[in-house]
């Protein structure tokens, strides 16, 4: 029977279970379910630091002190969302922090502009470290105008997500350059294919944990199916350190570059945006109240990421949208076991050895279990824009404008080239695009159109109305 705790019930009944978000699975259970949310987030995770140090030719050594640096910090604010600190961080729901692809196009651009490779990063970590100051001094303001992000504007910026990290799955299947003898290969792509089926016959015919842990058993079949392909590659767990962390301003002092700083500050903005949209997305999930407080907090927890990411050569974080579809697929809902994937990332960050093991599956692999996510953030999307009134409103040109602006950079990487820099910086990312877009034209149409009144402000607390699947009612028995 489907049932909803609020707050104030469990405040005035001490007796009354627990909300499933608060619930603490029993330790095997809690490994394993956070350690398949490790497995479906790593390839995101990573794919940020080998972006960035790809298009800025940083060695592999160099390379490898960023991503140790981004699994610590991801782990870090991962934890803090789950758990919380008090009324200051944390939106304590489901949530796994890492690396925004928003940041990707503004850091090589910044670096290249302020002196290329290694020596443009001082000045890319003082604009993030400002950033992050920018954010944790804004985030109580920007959850207390969310009236500006109905379902029309969060459920545009949700299915761009899902749809424009879609080409990222495809370079782990296929490969990354085109030009390669090995590119596209069938077998490749054909065991992509197989972990996708893997997760739809198990997630179908599965039963409670098993059909929880659909996605981390098809990875794990998925690779011993790559073993005899020649896909594994374990010779760099024996090079790997046992423990190392990254040194703080590695790569020298912050400078600070006043159009950096803007750039960056801009990255924040649509950060929070996303975020907004994930954690309004995981809260309609799990059948929690989201209150602005509780929104606060988590995009405090978001800003805090980029001056930990400023200092420890790190990323600015947000709400993994890999991780809020594979809530959504598995119907698990406590946040606990999000605090327990939080652990390994801070141990993978910590322990070079560890994080290599799992830095060994298989892209193909990994890439057909991510795609599968992906496209359930698309499909959360979908699900959030069905609340949207189209009878009598432009809502449906807002929307299709939005995405067809949003989703051309993802198409085309190069249309902007000829474009300025700072441009190129804002509207090579579809995300940013989607926000930017999406949020004017909801203003333009429904709030400052003088003929009709304006729509009545999303109320967050209202906004996780939408009936459980089994499998979450299962995990709420």
């Amino acid at each position: 029977m489907h049932m909803r705790f609020s707050r104030s019930a469990r405040l005035s009944d001490p007796a009354a279970p627990p909300h499933p978000v608060d619930e603490v699975p029993r330790p095997p259970r809690l490994v394993l379910l956070g350690l398949q949310h490790l497995a479906i987030m790593y390839a995101g995770a990573v794919a940020v630091p080998l972006l960035v140090g790809g298009a800025l030719k940083l060695p592999a050594h160099t390379i490898g002190v960023l991503i140790n640096a981004d699994l610590l910090v991801s782990g870090i604010v991962t934890i803090i969302q789950a758990v919380g600190i008090g009324r200051i961080l944390g939106v304590r729901l489901p949530v796994v922090a890492g690396a925004t692809f928003t940041v990707v196009s503004p850091m090589i651009l910044i670096a290249e502009q302020f002196g290329g490779g290694e020596a443009g990063l001082p000045t890319v970590y003082g604009a993030i470290l400002v950033s992050g100051v920018f954010g944790l001094a804004i985030a109580r303001f920007f959850a207390k105008v969310v009236r500006f992000f109905p379902p029309l504007v969060s459920g545009c910026v949700i299915c761009v997500i899902g749809l424009s990290l879609i080409g990222a799955d495809a370079g782990l299947i296929a490969g990354n350059d085109p030009k390669a003898a090995d590119y596209g290969q069938m077998s490749h792509i054909a065991l992509a294919g197989l972990v996708i089926a893997l997760i739809v016959l198990i997630h179908k015919f599965g039963r409670g944990l098993l059909s929880q842990l659909a996605v981390l058993i098809s990875v794990a079949l998925g690779t011993l199916v790559a073993v005899p392909m020649g896909l594994v590659d374990l010779s760099g767990v024996g090079h790997a350190g046992w423990f190392g962390v990254s040194q703080p301003f590695t790569f020298g002092a912050p400078q600070f570059h006043v159009a950096a700083i803007i750039s960056m500050c801009v990255v924040m903005l649509v950060t929070f945006t996303e975020s907004t949209a994930d954690m309004v997305a995981v809260a309609e999930m799990v059948d929690k109240p989201l209150e602005p407080g509780d929104l606060a907090r988590g995009l405090a927890a978001d800003g805090l990421s980029a001056v930990l990411a400023g200092v420890m050569n790190s990323f600015p974080d947000t709400a993994f949208a890999e991780n809020v579809g594979l809530v959504g697929l598995t119907g698990v809902r406590s946040r606990w076991v999000v605090a327990a994937c939080g652990g390994m990332l801070v141990a993978l960050g910590l322990i070079p050895k560890v994080g290599s093991v799992v830095a060994a599956l298989p892209g193909p692999v990994v890439g057909g279990a991510a795609t599968v996510m992906f496209a359930m953030v698309t499909a959360v999307g979908l699900r959030v824009l069905h609340k949207v009134q189209f009878e009598g409103t432009n809502n449906m040109l807002i929307i299709a404008v939005t995405l067809s602006v949003a989703l051309l950079p993802a198409v085309a990487p190069s249309i902007y080239t000829q474009f300025p820099v700072n441009f190129q910086m804002i509207a090579s990312s579809p995300i940013t695009s989607a926000v930017i877009v999406v949020f004017l034209l909801n203003l333009m149409f429904n709030h400052w159109n003088p003929r009709k009144p304006a729509p009545e402000s999303v109320n967050l607390s209202k906004a996780v109305d939408a009936p459980e699947s089994e499998d979450s009612a299962a995990t709420a028995e």
